[in-house]
């Protein structure tokens, strides 16, 4: 009795990555932390967490829980050094100098050693400050609820306005992963799509692709984007995207355009061309799938710098605009905050941004070792 046996099946490359990824328990990880900022972008996107982000929930700089709650004294001394950091400088000719040298004194009328005083930012008492009080308890009464009280601390502090820490983190993950996921995408397709035309076509094609891959090579990467960000002026998050995006397909486009180099002539795109298959058949439909983990490993590693590029622009002021926060945008207010002893700020935007991008980079690190075709 002959028995029939079936073919066995090869597995795919896809499937062979998939099964060295599993393999490796650093890489998975690594992912699942990936899976966890990316569940809580959705989360904060959609206004499940943090949507409240920006309400004074907090008196001003309250430290965190563990560090236990400023006395009145301490909250005061703070703002009256904010507020003499700000003076301007002395000039002799001023007729306010006495004043401001009082002011910096901490010793003028406006009361900066009365705890109880409510100072602006200039350290002069609030002259509305009983008025303001009487409007909001009368507000408060006719909506049948009493004043909120601020809390004196938080689970890990608040920023300047009172704004919870550990929201305004989250809201800034969801604007800094955002930026670097779709600058990533758009510079990877751009990338593909220049180096397949480049590593088709050859000839002046390709001269004339590598001449503007050179120019743009040519440029430091972050003076490069300076001067991008420079020219389109800050109009929102969008404007990162592009400025990111133009300025970093350089990387992808080089590798690309050496795969096509080398997979256009194979022997299948010679039968796809024997059956009259056109040429962008030929690179999108034919070549491209053999050349799919180059483009995908590129958007893993591109998502990391793009991320640490939005922070420097939004710390260097080219980055978000005023009103929406970032994880850049958070370290250009901690730097003035360290002044003042007020660290948290700081350190759940650094740790956050750390533990995504090393997270990451160890994961992108398994997916192109998992995906080199030599290893099959």
């Amino acid at each position: 009795m002959n028995t029939v046996t079936e073919p066995k099946i090869s597995p795919s490359l896809w499937a062979l990555a998939w099964k060295r990824l599993k393999s490796d328990r650093v890489a998975m990880v690594a992912m699942a932390i990936v899976g966890v900022y990316l569940v809580m972008l959705v989360a904060s996107a959609t206004g499940l967490i943090a949507s409240d982000w920006d309400a004074e929930v907090g008196v001003n700089y309250a430290p965190p829980t563990f560090v236990g709650p400023q006395s009145a004294e301490e909250r005061l001394a703070d703002l009256g050094t904010e507020a003499k950091a700000e003076l301007p400088p002395e000039n002799p000719l001023d007729p306010l100098k006495d004043i401001i040298r009082e002011l910096r004194a901490g010793t003028s009328a406006g009361g900066l050693t009365a705890p109880e005083a409510q100072l602006d930012m200039y350290g002069v008492k609030d002259p509305l400050e009983q008025e303001m009080k009487e409007i909001r308890a009368e507000l408060a009464k006719k909506q049948g609820g009493a004043v909120a009280q601020k809390a004196e601390t938080l689970p890990f502090g608040a920023d300047k306005w009172g704004h919870d820490v550990i929201k305004k983190t989250i809201k800034g993950a969801e604007t800094s992963i955002v930026v670097g996921l779709v600058a990533a995408a758009l510079a990877t397709i751009l990338g593909t799509v220049f180096g397949a035309l480049s590593g088709y076509y050859g000839k002046w094609v390709d001269d004339l692709f590598n001449w503007f891959y050179s120019v743009f090579t040519s440029v430091p990467y972050l003076l490069l984007i300076l001067a991008v960000a420079a020219v389109l002026q800050q109009k929102g998050v969008m404007t990162i995207v592009l400025i990111l995006a133009l300025t970093g397909w350089t990387g992808t486009y080089r590798l690309v355009r050496a795969e096509y180099m080398k997979h256009k002539n194979r022997e299948y795109v010679w039968a796809a061309d024997a059956i009259g298959a056109s040429n962008w058949r030929k690179m999108f439909v034919h070549i491209f799938p053999n050349v799919s983990h180059v483009a995908l490993v590129q958007v893993s590693i591109l998502v990391v710098g793009f991320i640490k590029s939005e922070v420097i622009l939004s710390f260097l002021g080219f980055g978000v605009p005023v009103g929406t926060v970032s994880w850049g945008s958070m370290l250009n207010e901690a730097q003035n905050e360290l002044i003042l002893g007020k660290w948290w700020q700081l350190t759940a935007a650094s740790v956050a941004m750390a533990v995504l991008v090393t997270a990451f980079s160890l994961f992108t690190d398994a997916l192109r070792d998992a995906l080199d075709p030599k290893l099959k």
